[in-house]
This record gives C-alpha cells, sequence and structure tokens, in this order.
C-alpha cells in the first residue's frame, strides 16, 4: 500500500503565498508522476499542476507564472509554492501520484486526503 500525506493548506488573504507538500510512503519501487489537483466547491476537480522523475512540468493557465511545482525524488515528495493567490483559487487541493510498487510491474494512482485552501478578499 501507498500514503500520501499531504499539508500546508491553510487561509491566507489575496496576494499572499503558501507552499503545499505531500509526502509518498509505503510500498514504492518508482514514482514517474506527482501532481496537485483542485476541486472548489460544486466544480469539478482540475489540474493545477503535474511534474514528473525527469523534470518536466504542466500547468494549468490559470496558475502559470504564480505557482511552481517541484519534487524531491530520494523523499518521494512533491511541493507546490503558490504565489499571488486569488480568490479563486480557493479549493481543496489534492495530491496524485503513479506509483510503480515493483520493478517492471504495474503502475498505479493513488490520492492524497486533501488539504483546504481558503484565499480571502
Amino acid at each position: 500500500q501507498v500514503q500520501l500525506v499531504e499539508s500546508g493548506g491553510g487561509l491566507v488573504q489575496a496576494g499572499g503565498s503558501l507552499r503545499l507538500s505531500c509526502a509518498a510512503s509505503g510500498n514504492i519501487f518508482s514514482i514517474n508522476f506527482m501532481g496537485w489537483y483542485r476541486q472548489a466547491p460544486g466544480k469539478q476537480r482540475e489540474l493545477v499542476a503535474t511534474t514528473t522523475s525527469s523534470g518536466s512540468t504542466n500547468y494549468a493557465d490559470s496558475v502559470k507564472g504564480r505557482f511552481t511545482v517541484s519534487r524531491d525524488n530520494a523523499k518521494n515528495t512533491v511541493y507546490v509554492q503558490m504565489n499571488s493567490l486569488k480568490p479563486e483559487d480557493t479549493a481543496v487541493y489534492y495530491c496524485n501520484a503513479h506509483v510503480q510498487p515493483l520493478p517492471g510491474g504495474p503502475v498505479f494512482s493513488y490520492w492524497g486526503q486533501g488539504t483546504q485552501v481558503t484565499v480571502s478578499s
């Protein structure tokens, strides 16, 4: 089994910053894809930012230039630095990881429990 534990959410004023962390633990051989998604009330879950083990990144247009995703492969941890936060960034943020438990084996997708980010105007 694999667990993803998120931290760093909270309440911040518009224009402020937060840094979210997500650490994966358990039966892990490799993790290629790690990323962040968010879900606001009444809306579908959407991609925020993702990164691969080789360092490739992808961002939603709405966060480009404000958010930066990074990872520490040795710690199986992914981060997202969120600057210039806006009220529309308010959502529950979820971590996702594609984990390969065994060499040559299948890859499984895991989700964290979510962390609330609230941006006040």
